[in-house]
């Protein structure tokens, strides 16, 4: 088959950090097409891409309708999500969104059913499905090598919201923009890694979350504006077969990256999954199964990973389009169902008390 041609629909941080550079390196991908609502951005990246001015726009519909499009991926804020799925979905097109996927669950549930009804190919970018130790240690887990499952510790942290980094008042710090602060920028990404290595949902969710600066500069010098989202967010989930989740979650990790940590501890083994540890953007996975290790109390790092486990985001999307995806990209299903987790984690901290999860 031939290459797709991909549309990127946002061309800003995330799609110049992660998707430009993934379509770029993707044997079955071209980006024929880019749009922005930043007419400047839109011209510098058309640029550097070599996308020719006809294919670069200024309006979204413009771009789903252009016939050389055969496939997007949108990178846009929060709030744009839903809307421009639904119109990619209502053109036939295959869509690769980022996360969280909608504002609202209930926005999600109408995404997912429309998305279905249309027959349209697509995919969540939850990118940390994507790392080999994650893959790795999600196959040990499901393979039973860790017996049952008993306990699960994750951090995502993150230092960038400090004050001494003077960060603006960007979209990221704006609800109606964001949904939620630091928990929908990095807690979905820490729900949708649980769920993927255990394989099992959420039932409840307790939660407290807060915000430690609650003005920022205006990006034109103005003056200070108001941040009405959490900078950090703790929360507590019972998942089914009675695994306990145990979730921290912050901007203001001073020294941190983009650090994670997830410790599964079971009754026959254990193992930890860290990113951005000793090297940024690096993955790797600790070990202590069997009774030896456990009296030793020994964790073994494993230096190597089998090919098996290796992936890539941006292959991934070209290859459910060519329908010879492994099944372990997140879906909008996926999406969904994180969604409605990460609403009850919402409403936890605003309410103070557990929320129970219906089963989807």
């Amino acid at each position: 088959m031939g290459k797709i041609k991909i549309g990127v629909i946002g061309v800003g941080g995330i799609a110049q950090g992660v998707h430009l550079p993934g379509i770029e390196q993707c044997g079955d991908l071209v980006l024929t097409a880019i749009c922005d609502i930043d007419e400047e951005k839109l011209q510098k990246i058309g640029e550097k891409y070599g996308i020719e001015p006809a294919f670069r726009f200024t309006s979204h519909h413009e771009l789903l309708a252009c016939p050389e499009v055969e496939a997007v991926d949108i990178c846009t804020p929060n709030d744009c999500h839903f809307h421009i799925a639904m119109d990619a979905a209502s053109a036939g097109k295959p869509y690769a969104v980022e996360k969280p996927i909608t504002m609202t669950a209930e926005e999600a549930d109408i995404l997912a059913l429309h998305t279905q009804k249309m027959g349209v190919k697509n995919m969540v970018c939850f990118s940390y499905r994507f790392k080999t130790a994650a893959r790795c240690g999600r196959d040990y887990i499901q393979r039973g090598l860790l017996g049952e499952i008993y306990h699960v510790s994750m951090q995502y942290l993150q230092s960038w919201g400090l004050p001494e980094s003077n960060r603006p008042l960007a979209w990221r710090f704006m609800k109606e923009r964001a949904g939620s602060g630091a928990f929908g920028d990095l807690g979905c990404h820490a729900l949708d890694l649980v769920r993927f290595v255990t394989g099992k949902d959420y039932l409840k969710i307790i939660s407290q979350a807060d915000t430690y600066t609650k003005e920022r500069p205006l990006p034109d010098g103005s003056g200070m504006g108001t941040v009405d989202v959490d900078d950090y967010c703790n929360y507590l989930a019972q998942l089914e077969d009675r695994i306990t989740a145990s979730f921290q979650i912050t901007r203001f990790g001073y020294g941190r990256g983009n650090y994670q940590r997830m410790e599964v501890f079971g009754s026959k083994g254990a193992l930890i999954y860290t990113l951005d540890n000793n090297r940024p953007n690096s993955d790797e996975l600790d070990i202590c199964i069997g009774p030896a290790a456990n009296e030793t109390k020994t964790y073994h790092k494993l230096d190597r990973f089998p090919s098996q486990y290796n992936s890539d985001q941006m292959q991934s999307f070209a290859d459910i389009i060519n329908g010879n995806g492994d099944g372990l990209a997140a879906d909008i299903e996926d999406g969904r169902i994180n969604q409605h987790a990460c609403d009850a984690v919402i409403q936890s901290f605003e309410e103070e008390r557990w929320i129970k999860l219906s089963k989807l």
